[in-house]
């Protein structure tokens, strides 16, 4: 069976990355772990390296970690590459390890931005990270992509430098940085890298290697799709269009009819004409330069439709370009800012979209239209490369053992899980998958999965039979896409699952559901979890899918993210009604006790998102008492970089809809700012706490709500405080309980992924 993708139209035109020549390099064959030292080097009979991937994770060899899959994926082209992992940033000297590279530095800071993965959501330092051995924070620096940038070309001034990753995807134009609480410069820019590719790199990056080994300058490659760099002026050839064109900030004015007559147009424009008997063609003549009117006519107050005076030929896409508003504008204008982003969004798929270019000072930041996704066969390569699926052999105790002072959490956590597809359609305005990986899903053949599987059982170490996960951004959107591939070369739809599921979608689980019955009957495979997030809304519309993964692929507990109960934030979110989470707990609880199992789902929910109201977490707390849930940890909203949703924190409005100078109520976004407030909504979704009673407890009375105060079923939180011992401080009746806590084992625990905090 075909993926959808495979037939598209905008993949036919794309050079397939398997087709290129192999680099003469090849004859050195393939290297069972990228060298990160000269030792290494000599070992494999190499003198110098052709590409150097500089990153900021410890260097694990499997395809969930992105130097690996981009290493090994130029290894299969020929190319001699090395790593270096969580360098000293302190010097240039960490950056010289391994020599001078014949082709380019290839940089990233890692499988996330380093801000997010270094501070906390309040803006506090971490002191862990899941891609450190041992769990430990601080080896990389702050903005890595561009220190490490910087530390490169110290290394060596005329190598170039080509930056990717998360890090470069989600700063590729002017961007809002959280913990700055500024509009900062493209990375671009900063770093003073030559190039930067953002999204899945795998087709970029083989292509601009192969060009700069045939001695093209890095300066010439401007025709690369899913890349950016520096331009002086937009070459000849090219169509300029404005963005306030494409999406208009500022007053919308409608459209003059062109049935009316040149009276009734003035008319209701507040205006009138004298000499109607002249017709349409004198009396809408504008005013000369000089000021005057034209001869007997009065001035009207209304401009034409262009459209109705002059038809134009559009441009070719291919050789249009869409100006956004300046870095020097966006920084001091929130308005224009929320519109640059609004029409970065709408250019995102690569069947439609065009290139876009911003102004930094006297240069401009040109990015070129998006990759075109992985086919299938594309997938299946990148996925059955040869890699050692662990850690370098470096981070290993002298006893080739993992102690944990050497135990890597990132791997530890999807050492047997299966990455079986990319990218979502989802649209999630706080997630920065859209910006990262696309929403056009890229599958990998059954054949491919079912071989990654059968390499973990006999090949991983320690493996019990259990794979942890089957799954990827979302777990059920294997082979799902448009039904018309003309439709989705020409869709901007931000999600195509909302408000409603699109009639063009495609949503046959049957697919996902063969491969999980034959992967399940693999010899020496005794369970198949799904750990990967659910899409819950899609999966009620196979109830067969709900069923086969409820009796075979739940280990007790399923995490679901509905992210809130109430519509203001849910439709901030582009996430559907609490309504479908109902309908899928009515399928769950059915098929468990069908099948004689206990089993719970585990919604996850956001605070202070923006549309947030302090009423809208007052009702999610109810929601979560009257089900019996407590929260473990929560999710605070984090403002990532170019996300819809930090859009909206930033400039406080809906960029959901054009964005107006001139606001409504409709298009302005309650923002949840200040420490105190940001407690507040993280208070009630542990409304269980008591360190959380008093901040609750003013907090009500000021919203008039303080009926909700009291020892009662029907109360959120007690009237009164407990002591240091756990004890109240005033009379209590005995037996009561404190905040009606539900029984244990029913916990709400933090949104888990890779890492923990990374799904988001």
């Amino acid at each position: 069976m075909n993926s959808p993708l495979d037939v598209s139209l905008f993949a036919r035109a794309a050079k397939p990355i398997t087709s290129y020549r192999k680099y003469w390099a090849a004859r050195f064959g393939t290297a069972p772990f990228l060298p990160m030292s000269r030792a290494e080097m000599d070992e494999l009979g190499w003198d110098s390296c052709d590409i150097i991937i500089v990153t900021g994770d410890a260097y694990v060899d499997h395809p969930s970690f992105g130097m690996a899959v981009i290493g090994r994926t130029l290894e299969a082209q020929g190319f001699r590459v090395g790593i270096i992992a969580q360098p000293d940033w302190q010097s240039a000297d960490p950056f010289r390890v391994l020599g001078r590279p014949n082709l380019y530095f290839g940089v990233t800071a890692g499988n996330m931005d380093s801000m997010i993965n270094r501070y906390t959501a309040d803006r506090k330092i971490r002191s862990d990270d899941a891609y450190t051995p041992g769990d430990i924070g601080g080896r990389r620096p702050d903005r890595a992509a561009t220190v490490y940038s910087q530390r490169c070309r110290e290394a060596y001034k005329d190598v170039p430098i080509i930056l990717g990753g998360i890090e470069g995807s989600l700063r590729r134009i002017a961007h809002y940085d959280y913990w700055q609480d500024k509009v900062r410069r493209s990375v671009l820019v900063d770093s003073k890298c030559d190039l930067l590719l953002y999204g899945n790199a795998e087709r970029a990056i083989v292509e601009i290697s192969h060009r700069l080994a045939a001695k093209e300058p890095v300066s010439q490659i401007t025709d690369v799709r899913g890349t950016a760099f520096i331009r002086r002026s937009t070459p000849e050839g090219w169509f300029e269009i404005d963005s306030t064109q494409v999406d208009q900030p500022g007053r919308v004015e409608d459209h003059v009819n062109p049935y009316m007559t040149t009276a009734e147009q003035a008319q209701a424009q507040g205006a009138t004409c004298t000499r109607e008997d002249e017709g349409p063609a004198t009396s809408a003549l504008p005013a000369p330069a000089g000021g005057t009117p034209a001869s007997g006519v009065k001035p009207l107050n209304f401009v034409p439709n262009p459209a109705l005076v002059s038809r134009r030929k559009l441009p070719p896409r291919e050789r249009t370009v869409i100006r956004l508003p300046s870095y020097e504008q966006v920084k001091s204008d929130p308005v224009l800012y929320a519109h640059a982003n609004r029409v970065l969004h709408l250019e995102t798929n690569p069947g439609n979209a065009r290139a876009l270019v911003q102004a930094h000072g006297d240069r401009d930041v040109w990015v070129t239209e998006p990759p075109i996704p992985l086919t299938t066969a594309e997938m299946d390569h990148v996925f059955d490369l040869p890699y050692a699926r662990s850690p370098h052999p470096s981070y290993a105790d002298a006893d080739g053992s993992h102690e944990a002072s050497t135990k890597i959490p990132a791997w530890e956590m999807i050492r047997f899980s299966v990455n079986i597809m990319r990218g979502c359609f989802g649209g999630c305005t706080f997630c920065s998958i859209t910006e990262h990986e696309g929403r056009i899903i890229q599958s990998r053949s059954e054949d491919s999965v079912i071989r990654e599987i059968e390499d973990i059982r006999d090949r991983v170490g320690a493996f019990t039979g259990v794979i942890s996960d089957l799954g990827g951004p979302t777990a059920n959107m294997y082979r799902i896409g448009c039904k018309s591939p003309e439709i989705e070369a020409a869709c901007r739809k931000p999600s195509c699952v909302y408000p409603g599921i699109c009639q063009n979608l495609n949503t046959d689980h049957s697919p996902l559901i063969r491969m999980y019955r034959r992967a399940r009957a693999l010899k020496g495979i005794k369970k198949i979890l799904i750990g990967s997030g659910l899409r819950y809304d899609l999966a009620v519309e196979s109830p067969e899918y709900v069923k086969e993964l409820v009796q075979h692929h739940v280990g007790g507990y399923l995490k679901i993210a509905p992210e809130h109960t109430e519509q203001g934030p849910l439709s901030k979110m582009m996430k559907p009604g609490i309504g479908s989470y109902g309908r899928f707990k009515e399928l769950f609880d059915r098929y468990s006790a069908e099948a004689g199992k206990k089993q719970y789902l585990v919604p996850y929910f956001i605070a202070a998102h923006p549309g947030t109201s302090d009423e809208d977490m007052m009702n999610l707390a109810l929601w979560l008492k009257r089900n019996g849930f407590r929260a473990d940890q929560v999710q605070t909203f984090y403002p990532s970089p170019m996300a819809t949703a930090t859009a909206m924190y930033h400039s406080g409005r809906n960029t959901l809809r054009k964005v107006r100078r001139e606001a409504t109520s409709d298009d302005t976004v309650d923002i949840v700012r200040g420490e105190r407030r940001r407690r507040l909504h993280k208070a009630f979704l542990r409304y269980h706490d008591a360190n959380n009673w008093p901040l609750l407890r003013d907090a009500l009375r000021a919203m008039g709500r303080a009926d909700l105060i009291g020892n009662g079923k029907h109360h959120l939180i007690p009237t009164f405080q407990p002591a240091t011992d756990g004890h109240y401080v005033s009379a209590r009746r005995k037996n009561s309980s404190p905040g009606g806590q539900p029984q244990r084992g029913r916990l709400l625990t933090q949104h888990t992924g890779l890492p923990p905090r990374a799904k988001r």
